[in-house]
């Protein structure tokens, strides 16, 4: 398969952690590689300090080896939010360090994203494989036919973070995904499936849709590498029932000052008071004022009276603690095992 082609120590099922911005970051890329699956770091649109990310990445890729990977190739990704991000500064960081993978997602027109899949390809002569995050068919096909990437990420509306405002659970999206690709000449495209996914069920269940591999972006969050806050994770932790508990809006946007996203996506975050106090999608200047001073707080300022953002995606009830990186991979991949014997058995007593 590409994957196992193109990233030859990852191992199956192959678990991907998503480029979360700024909280990805080298360790927990590094981390989830080691373990055998692809980290991305999360660049965002912060790419003045990629190149200080990346030499963190070689030094611990140094001190201790990943079997498998090619000579002179990182074994970890790089993410970035396309509508935002300097493509001059980022290529000369990726040409020297030459990532596994970059991530696009969210450009203003789907056409930028021809430039910037040549240009990545001719800097690192196609040892950089291409990735794009989609959340519906028609950008699949559109995107695939544009600029042939690598991989297809097929995000579902359940993820957390940004994604369409409108769009389709991971159930019916990555086959519909997967059957307009090949009804279109180009199943070669390998499709990895996002959004919601946190635990060895979720994962079985994109395998048996098809995908390659799964992207966890909110497991992540508890984590022991994850560079986050201690109240933005023990949020995560406290949240329970995520269909009902996170919204997607652009309220949390609003409040950061990060209003530069494409009007179609919208944010998907834990509620709280900030929220609740945006009637009708609105944010006034008080609760402006009041976010300011709840960041001067430091955790106390998340929580469910809380004011500070928590992005998390609708499977975050089923996270209960914080574990290192790899010991969250190799349990689940001793669920999807699980799964796996539990469904052969069910099956031959048809």
């Amino acid at each position: 398969m590409g994957l196992h082609n193109d990233y030859p120590w990852v191992k199956a099922p192959v678990i991907i952690g998503a480029p979360m911005r700024l909280i990805s970051l080298a360790p927990l890329a590094v981390a989830i590689s080691r373990a055998g699956g692809l980290g991305f770091i999360g660049a965002g649109t912060e790419v003045h300090d990629l190149q200080a990310y990346l030499q963190e990445t070689s030094r611990l890729i140094r001190e201790t080896p990943i079997a498998g990977c090619k000579a002179n190739v990182l074994p970890i990704g790089v993410g970035f939010i396309t509508w935002g991000f300097d493509l001059d500064i980022a290529i000369k960081s990726i040409q020297d360090h030459r990532p596994a993978a970059v991530w696009f997602f969210a450009p203003n027109n789907n056409t930028d994203l021809v430039q910037w899949t040549e240009r990545i390809r001719i800097a690192t002569q196609g040892d950089t494989k291409i990735w794009v995050q989609v959340g519906s068919v028609q950008d699949a096909v559109e995107i695939a036919q544009l600029c042939r990437p690598d991989v297809i990420v097929a995000q579902g509306s359940d993820a957390g973070g940004h994604g369409l405002e409108r769009g389709a659970g991971i159930i019916s999206l990555l086959p519909e995904i997967a059957d307009a690709l090949k009804h279109q000449g180009l199943e070669g495209i390998s499709v990895a499936a996002a959004g919601g996914i946190v635990e060895g069920r979720g994962v079985t269940a994109c395998l048996a849709l098809g995908a390659e591999g799964v992207v966890m972006g909110t497991r992540f969050l508890a984590s022991n590498e994850a560079r986050i806050a201690k109240g933005y994770q023990m949020d995560v932790l406290r949240a329970n029932d995520g269909g009902i508990s996170t919204v997607r809006s652009k309220v949390y946007d609003t409040l950061r000052g990060t209003t530069g996203w494409p009007e179609r996506i919208g944010g998907r975050g834990i509620i709280n008071q900030s929220f609740l106090d945006a009637k009708g999608g609105k944010v006034t200047k008080d609760n402006m004022e009041a976010y300011a001073e709840a960041l001067k707080k430091g955790d106390v300022g998340w929580g469910e009276n809380g004011r500070l953002t928590t992005y998390a995606g609708t499977g975050v009830g089923l996270i209960d603690q914080v574990q290192p990186a790899a010991e969250i991979i190799e349990e689940i991949r001793n669920q999807v095992r699980d799964n796996e014997i539990r469904a052969s058995n069910r099956q031959s007593k048809i």
